[in-house]
């Protein structure tokens, strides 16, 4: 079952379903004991009514039964024999016996069951027996069975009380009530239920496939939208959004605004790739026309000139590569290093600046970070790089420990950032001087690159004026190692 309005309409009505069949059952048991417990209330105001005849000693012939279809009655004694029953009581089940016919006793007072023949009262005189019957004040015994009155079987809930009458024989009296009452109520109840279940289970499908199908249109709509964006593979387009504030609608805006992220994420790569390709294309082909012209003239051929188109496109190739592993989540070293230490080594392989770097690094030490040493190497140098080619004539570079972590500081006293510009110089292949050569300028890489390290690395990289009038200061923070 692949769709989720069926599976939910059938979800539903199966817990409907056991809902009420558990709510059915429990109206059945509740009225069927209700019921049960009315009838035996009625047997035990009948086996009382009988019992107290006993106790005042009214003969077993002469008893009144009441009703005898209603209450069919059976009297035995103390060893379970049958003493009396009620007129037209042809078979009876669930008192213990199932006899019917009483056995003859001797016609005396006191219900002929142990009086004397020649009617001797001193037994009560003196004492030996009690002065009068009585009725058993203890809570009856109810079970249920079965009764034929006058050829009529029946169910019937049974009352068993117990009556010593003015002889000093116990007896207990068997009075039943009819369960026709409860047996009709519960059928008709259960029938009711039965009756009526499928139509509310069907209705309860109904309604909820209705909802379903109306709750899920909207996603439907995402979904249409969403296959049209793939088949055109227009990035611009936009699902609709519904105007409730449901999950639904939270799920239309989240999947915008990821439609959003990867246009971007696209558009970037576009650029990349493009701006990668115009960068490329400028050192590969004055290095081929040197190389064309070096074969055809061997002595019009400029060295230094394709020696230095060839470490322009080396320097080139590498940022395109450290980028690519950055796009691809490549994770920073865990090995710990001195920051310091780092910037006294790369200002001490610069030998080739037209102006000297001045490094300020305090002694002592506590300089450790955790990352990738040659990542922060490369860092460091492409701050140098924009440093060299910006600046007038003093580039310096100070460490120092700041905020929880270790702060290096590159500026220079050139005419600085504007500071409009001071996040787009952070872009790929953004150069801001556009009459600058190519030759004399980089690829506009070396700031996004060390930028990227920094922020992979759990630091920042940002750029303001210098502290003088001219210049700008780079400020690179990372953790401490600590």
């Amino acid at each position: 079952m692949r769709s989720v309005r069926a599976r939910a309409a059938l979800g539903a009505t199966a817990v409907v379903a056991l809902a009420l069949a558990a709510a059915g059952l429990a109206v059945l048991l509740v009225l069927r004991a209700n019921l049960t417990g009315q009838a035996g209330l009625q047997a035990e105001v009948a086996a009382r009514e009988v019992a107290g005849q006993l106790a005042l000693n009214v003969p077993y012939d002469e008893l009144r039964t009441g009703d005898e279809e209603d209450h069919p009655v059976q009297v035995t004694d103390e060893d379970g024999r049958v003493v009396a029953v009620s007129e037209d009581l042809e078979a009876i089940s669930g008192t213990g016996t199932d006899r019917v016919t009483p056995l003859p006793y001797s016609s005396g007072g006191g219900g002929g069951g142990g009086a004397d023949d020649d009617g001797d009262d001193d037994d009560g005189a003196d004492g030996a027996g009690p002065a009068r019957g009585e009725v058993s004040t203890e809570d009856p015994d109810f079970a249920n069975g079965t009764a034929t009155v006058d050829g009529d079987r029946a169910d019937y809930r049974f009352a068993s009380v117990e009556a010593t009458n003015e002889a000093g024989v116990t007896l207990t009296v068997h009075a039943g009530a009819p369960l026709a009452a409860e047996q009709r109520a519960v059928a008709s109840v259960r029938g009711a239920m039965l009756t009526g279940l499928p139509v509310v289970l069907l209705v309860v499908a109904g309604v909820t496939w209705l909802v379903t199908r109306r709750a899920l249109r909207p996603v439907e709509g995402i979904r249409r939208e969403m296959a049209a964006i793939t088949a055109s593979e227009d990035l611009s387009r936009r699902v609709p959004e519904p105007g409730s504030r449901d999950e639904i609608a939270r799920l239309a805006r989240t999947t915008n605004e990821t439609l959003t992220a990867l246009e971007a994420s696209v558009d970037r790569q576009r650029r990349f790739v493009a701006d990668a390709s115009h960068e490329l294309r400028s050192p590969i082909a004055s290095l081929r026309t040197q190389l064309e012209v070096g074969a055809a003239h061997p002595e019009l051929l400029d060295v230094p000139g394709a020696v230095a188109d060839t470490v322009r496109l080396q320097e080139l190739a590498a940022g395109l590569l450290l980028l690519a592993r950055l796009d691809a989540g490549e994770r920073p070293g865990t090995a710990r290093l001195d920051l310091g230490a780092l910037v006294h080594e790369e200002v001490s392989q610069r030998t080739g600046d037209r102006i000297p770097v001045t490094v300020s690094v305090p002694e002592g030490g506590g300089f450790e970070v955790t990352g990738s040493r040659a990542q922060l190497a490369r860092v460091l140098g492409n701050l140098l790089d924009n440093a060299e080619r910006h600046a007038r004539g003093a580039v310096a570079v100070a460490v120092r420990t700041r905020g929880g972590g270790v702060g290096v500081e590159v500026t220079d006293d050139g005419d600085g950032v504007p500071e409009a510009e001071r996040e787009r110089i952070f872009e790929r292949f953004v150069r801001l001087d556009d009459a600058r050569t190519r030759d004399e300028g980089g690829a506009g890489l070396g700031l996004a690159i060390a930028r990227d390290v920094a922020v992979r690395h759990g630091g920042r990289l940002t750029v303001t004026g210098a502290a003088g009038e001219r210049g700008a200061r780079f400020a690179l923070w990372l953790p401490d190692a600590r």
